[in-house]
């Protein structure tokens, strides 16, 4: 039907999808010119991108706390999220790139255990090796891959190329030592006639504030054993205290507690306190839990 001059047109534009969202996980820092270049890369190939920082603070060349941080944030993320994380100390060498599918996500960055935590709790997970060098920038260097194949990748697939398309599938991606706890069984009993188990679980990471981030979960660490009564060794230090928030007012004034933490994991805690400091501890220490 012709329209009249002056009569507005009822036909509305088709609004197009968003790209999803790329995240940037480094530990390049921002005082160089590293995260900006790796940007400036991806919007020269998706100017429609919508990048997001989780963080470049990242201790240098710290594998493990990469692959912390991105666990604890990347059910934050609509799908087909894609998530470059560039800890890198092994660039230049034989080192794999890889991009993982896993969660309806995707995750692009170097084969060496990065995504290690992501392949425990997405069992179903796949990876390909990036080898497809239509998707790299012309000029690859040695020392940075973060922008000269990573950055282009992840463009890529925010634009809907398949993982299939940048290289072939493989089954040995690198892993990290498991999340799960060693559950100890005794076969001594207590006096009141309890199984007296041991849980040897550990710390696997210390935020900011000082808390320290163990692997128990409430799948291991039930509520009905946290109200049977349990002790946290750490250091030769008892813990017996649980919180439900920070501030909350206990009947006990101990200076360390437990707290659910929102990743998903117990941690010990201080009130306005780094308990890292209070208990001189550090990744990898053993937190021993007896049930």
């Amino acid at each position: 039907m012709t329209r009249r001059r002056g009569e507005m047109s009822t036909d509305r534009p088709v609004p197009k999808s968003p790209s999803p969202p790329i995240t940037l996980l480094t530990d390049f820092g921002t005082a160089d010119y590293f995260v900006g270049a790796v940007k400036g890369v991806i919007l020269s190939e998706n100017p429609a991108a919508h990048i997001v920082d989780l963080t470049h603070d990242i201790p240098s060349h710290d594998i493990a706390a990469a692959a912390f941080t991105l666990l604890a944030a990347y059910k934050s993320f609509p799908d087909k999220t894609v998530h470059v994380a560039v800890v890198d100390p092994g660039v230049g060498s034989s080192r794999r790139g890889i991009v993982v599918a896993a969660a309806n996500q995707f995750f692009v960055g170097p084969d060496n255990g990065i995504f290690g935590h992501i392949y425990e709790r997405e069992p179903s997970f796949r990876v390909f090796e990036l080898s497809n060098k239509k998707y790299f920038r012309p000029q690859v260097s040695a020392s940075f891959h973060g922008r000269d194949v990573f950055a282009p990748v992840a463009a890529a697939l925010a634009k809907g190329v398949g993982p299939s398309e940048v290289g072939r599938e493989i089954s040995d991606p690198v892993r990290l030592e498991s999340l799960a706890p060693e559950i100890v069984k005794r076969k001594s009993r207590t006096r009141a006639g309890k199984s007296s188990n041991q849980i040897r679980a550990r710390i696997i990471h210390v935020d900011h504030f000082g808390n320290c981030v163990t692997n128990l979960t409430p799948d291991i660490l039930s509520e009905e054993l946290i109200n049977d009564g349990v002790c946290l060794v750490v250091k030769g230090k008892k813990i017996t205290s649980f919180r439900r928030f920070f501030a909350e007012q206990t009947s006990t004034r101990a200076n360390l507690f437990c707290i659910w933490g929102s990743a998903g994991f117990l941690e010990i805690a201080s009130a306005n306190r780094s308990a890292a400091e209070l208990l001189k501890v550090q990744r990898g220490d053993v937190v021993i839990v007896e049930i």
